[in-house]
């Protein structure tokens, strides 16, 4: 998000105005979330937050709806995000977007029966697990394990041990990006070999290179056209390595959190052009007058009245150490 601050500020800025973006961590803790949030709309006034982690979002929520400051998350897909209150608009998909594909490639491409699912025990876990054995099922397929793990866990061992004895042909694990590379890690190290589905947290070029063939039969979607279908996300990966000298892990998710700076130019010039003061109602208004938001990196992306978002879901395999293309699906 700095780099599109510092893009756009270079510019022209949002109608001639700086974007001069507040930035606090809430240590993706909930409690933490609401203290910033209440910060930010008691103390220093800001008509729109961008916020990430679906508990955090669920905590704070009702603060912003109170205060009628717009909020935006990104980068969170629980899918109870959409219907967290009139101020909430979420500007990523949620997970009943990609995980229901995943789900279906599993079952129909790959023709498995018997799936396990290891989740993270929080907001985005619970539910983005839920919404893979829901679609499972509907499928006709069966769920043989349904085990979780608690946040800042760092031994899985015991989840682990029942999704192998329950003899699965199918791991489906929806945790966070902190986390996912050391459960994808155990699960290989405990025998499990099964092929795993996980959603864009799982997208960690470092950690399937250094797990190489053990991490053959991981596949991740993606939420965002990559540097293959995408000259300007070419260059953003190509930033990424020469000021960070790395790939970007959950390439997706950053991808959406800096195309938001260019949300929030629009909802300025829109109200600036209308001679609306910037306040959370009128950010709110501005946003589902424009509706569709042409971005640099995501191409246009439409937030819905409903509260969601829709995308194309692009899947990866890891294969030989690397991320390799399957296709994209709606």
């Amino acid at each position: 998000m700095q780099w599109a601050v510092e893009d756009i500020n270079a510019a022209v800025g949002a109608g001639g105005r700086r974007l001069d973006p507040l930035v606090i961590d809430t240590q993706a803790r909930p409690q933490t979330g609401v203290e910033v949030v209440t910060r930010m709309v008691s103390v220093e006034r800001v008509p729109v937050i961008v916020i990430g982690w679906s508990a955090v979002i669920a905590a704070s929520a009702p603060v912003a709806n109170r205060s009628q400051t717009l909020m935006i998350p990104v980068g969170a897909n629980s899918p109870r995000i959409a219907g967290m209150g009139d101020y909430v608009y979420t500007a990523y998909p949620l997970a009943d977007v990609d995980v229901v594909v995943l789900a279906r490639y599993a079952r129909e491409r790959l023709g498995k029966s018997r799936a396990a699912v290891l989740h993270l025990n929080d907001e985005s876990g619970v539910y983005g697990a839920r919404i893979f054995r829901e679609r499972w099922e509907a499928m006709g397929g069966q769920i043989v394990a349904f085990e979780s793990y608690e946040p800042n866990a760092t031994d899985y061992t015991g989840a682990i041990l029942k999704i192998r004895a329950s003899n699965p042909d199918h791991v489906h694990l929806h945790g966070n990006a902190g986390d996912s590379p050391q459960a994808i890690q155990q699960l290989r190290q405990l025998g499990v070999r099964q092929p795993i589905t996980s959603y864009s947290a799982a997208y960690n070029p470092a950690m399937v290179q250094r797990l190489g063939a053990l991490a053959d039969g991981l596949i991740v979607s993606s939420l965002a056209p990559g540097a293959a279908e995408s000259p300007a996300v070419a260059r953003y990966v190509q930033r990424w390595r020469t000021s960070q000298n790395r790939e970007p892990n959950n390439l997706p998710a950053t991808q959406y959190v800096h195309d938001t700076a260019y949300i929030i130019k629009a909802l300025v010039e829109r109200l600036d052009g209308s001679n609306r003061p910037l306040t959370g109602p009128n950010m709110r208004a501005a946003l589902l007058e424009i509706g569709t938001f042409s971005l640099p990196l995501l191409g246009n992306l439409t937030i819905n009245a409903d509260h969601t978002v829709r995308s194309t879901v692009y899947l990866l395999e890891a294969r030989g150490g690397q991320f390799r293309p399957l296709g994209a699906f709606t």
